[in-house]
């Protein structure tokens, strides 16, 4: 192998024996020198290096052994490797070094090589495969063009056959058929021309049908709605007539030849609606049928003496067009006699109701006031005089006050008119207790009124009557409570534009259906009495210009605030607001969480 070193050039033999084991070897790198495999590759791109492990020589062999020629790289260097066999069965395996960078170009030189053999391989295949594609266009394009024929013939024959068929189907009245064969050009357009057309055709059936339906079910609900206003008009109570422009009678009911004393059966179309009524009422007749054109609608009343009764009659007139120029008269007119006595006779048990409800609350004071003069009389203790005096000044103010009503209910049949002047709110708050002297045993008075207010322009006979409606209200409320307490205060609102006096008491409270109807008039949750109280002295407050409400009281019970206006100062060339004011009105509806309890 030394003989034959020149011929390595730089490269190293090894010797193996039969057995594979290293005998010798020449110029052969360490054992332990790294080695890896470059292999060919075998498709287009680059042979990637493989490590090899173990001893040199054993890798040598394996390396040597492959049959597609790789590259070993030895410790940086590439080498080519040959083997060869022996007579005597020995391998030797030959390594020369490979220039610098011809490992690279003999790879693609080998790749292309090995690629361009697989192609000369594949030459049949490929021309087989050339003839199959052009023999698959050839055929495609030979259908292709059938078809392409064949669909333009179609373009003109089939949407032809459609509209002729579609004309049979809407000339037997087919509406609803339509041309659904879609088609490109001037057919396109016609066939869209046509199903505009059919569409037309259809909505204009649709439209006529349904308006003659319409048309049938408006006919005939006008004509049931007719029969139902001659039913209407021929059954109400109340007299209903149609008059033409000239006053002439158009159509009218039974009821109204009932009222104007004409026989029910008798139609009074024709005759003139002046000579169906007294002559004294014509001209009021004439007078509303005028208004109502002017206005719209009007009213009045009539007396009309009827089968020897004299009727109280209510006639509205209203104006409806008979045509264009010439508008029409409806007069409904309603027999009001028994209303209104009715009417009188429920005035009249107010009033007396009323009466007698201000007439009650004066001779309990002098009831009681006559029993403790008696029982003082018959003691004769030093504080005697005093009280009897001060019980006839209560019984002379009371009897005093029935007779302001007597007179002015005697004079105009109505409850006194205020008088209102400038008062002290408190001196009235503690009159009207006074009224209670003796009277509110049980019950614990706790008065606060708070000094120096301002006067107030009030009349104070009417303020003391709201006054002790409210202190017997809850004196009242208070039956069967435990705790009997009745508050008095007075102070000055926050506003400081009036003064405020509430009334509290410990009773049950108030619910909310009681909440809802505390002031109206009649209105009671006691066993007696007419449920005018409340009513009374809010009415009374409400003429003063003030305001009554109802709250809950703190901790159980209920209160009532009593709020009047500050009497307004005189200005200077100016004249003096009217003291009653405007009527404000009844605050009723600020109870917040009521109670049950009985007020009124």
């Amino acid at each position: 192998m030394a003989s034959r070193r020149i011929t390595l050039a730089g490269g190293f033999a090894v010797v193996y024996g039969k057995d594979q084991r290293l005998l010798a070897s020449f110029q052969a790198p360490p054992e332990s020198s790294p080695a890896s495999l470059i292999p060919w590759p075998e498709e287009t791109g680059q042979g990637q290096a493989v490590s090899l492990h173990g001893p040199l020589a054993i890798s040598l062999l394996s390396a040597a052994r492959r049959t597609d020629e790789p590259v070993m790289r030895v410790a940086g260097r590439e080498y080519a490797l040959g083997m060869a066999a022996t007579a005597s069965g020995k391998f030797v395996v030959v390594a020369l070094p490979m220039p610098q960078g011809l490992s690279q170009p003999a790879m693609r030189i080998r790749s292309g090589s090995a690629a361009y053999w697989k192609l000369f391989h594949k030459r049949n295949q490929i021309r087989t495969i050339l003839v199959l594609i052009l023999l698959v266009i050839t055929v495609l394009a030979f259908f292709l063009s059938v078809w392409v024929a064949r669909f333009l013939s179609n373009q003109i024959t089939r949407p032809v056959e459609a509209l002729a068929v579609a004309m049979a189907e809407i000339a037997t009245g087919k509406y609803d058929h339509r041309v659904a064969l879609a088609a490109t050009g001037e057919m396109g357009e016609l066939v869209r021309a046509f199903n505009r057309m059919a569409a037309d055709l259809d909505a204009s059936r649709q439209l006529a049908e349904t308006s003659s339906a319409q048309l049938t079910a408006a006919n005939l609900a006008i004509e049931e709605r007719r029969r139902e206003l001659e039913t209407i008009v021929e059954t109400i109570p109340s007299g209903v007539v149609t008059l033409d422009g000239a006053g002439t009678v158009l159509q009218s009911n039974r009821a109204f030849a009932a009222l104007v004393g004409r026989r029910v059966d008798f139609g009074l179309g024709g005759e003139k609606i002046e000579s169906l009524f007294p002559a004294d009422c014509a001209e009021d007749l004439a007078g509303v049928i005028r208004r109502g054109h002017r206005m719209g609608a009007a009213f009045t009343e009539i007396e009309v003496p009827v089968g020897g009764r004299i009727l109280h009659l209510a006639i509205t007139s209203a104006r409806f067009e008979l045509t264009q120029s010439q508008p029409g008269t409806v007069l409904v007119v309603e027999d009001t006699t028994e209303l209104l006595r009715a009417q009188r006779q429920l005035a009249w048990k107010e009033v007396a109701q009323r009466v007698a409800h201000e007439i009650k609350n004066p001779l309990t004071p002098i009831a009681l006031s006559a029993e403790r003069i008696s029982k003082h009389l018959d003691r004769g203790q030093p504080d005697s005089p005093a009280i009897i005096r001060k019980c006839s000044e209560v019984i002379l103010g009371c009897v005093g006050t029935l007779r302001t009503l007597v007179a002015q209910f005697s004079a105009l049949a109505e409850f006194p008119a205020p008088q209102p002047r400038a008062c002290d709110i408190n001196q009235v708050t503690e009159e009207a207790l006074a009224l209670f002297a003796g009277r509110l045993n049980g019950i614990t008075v706790q008065l606060d009124l708070e000094p120096g207010l301002p006067p107030v322009l009030a009349d104070p006979e009417a303020i003391r009557r709201a006054l002790a409606n409210l202190i017997d209200n809850a004196a009242e409320a208070m039956q069967g409570s435990l705790l009997r307490v009745l508050g008095l205060r007075s102070s000055l609102s926050e506003d400081g534009a009036s003064v405020e006096v509430e009334v509290s008491d410990t009773g049950h409270g108030l619910t909310d259906e009681i909440r809802e109807r505390l002031f109206l008039p009649f209105y009671s949750t006691k066993q007696r009495g007419t449920g005018l109280g409340l009513s009374i002295a809010a009415k009374i407050v409400q003429e003063h210009g003030g305001s009554l409400r109802a709250e809950t009281n703190s901790p159980k019970g209920a209160r009532f605030l009593l709020r009047l206006p500050l009497m307004e100062p005189p200005e200077p060339a100016v004249q003096p607001a009217d003291a009653t004011g405007d009527a404000a009105p009844i605050q009723s509806a600020s109870l917040a969480n009521p109670v049950k309890g009985s007020h009124q």
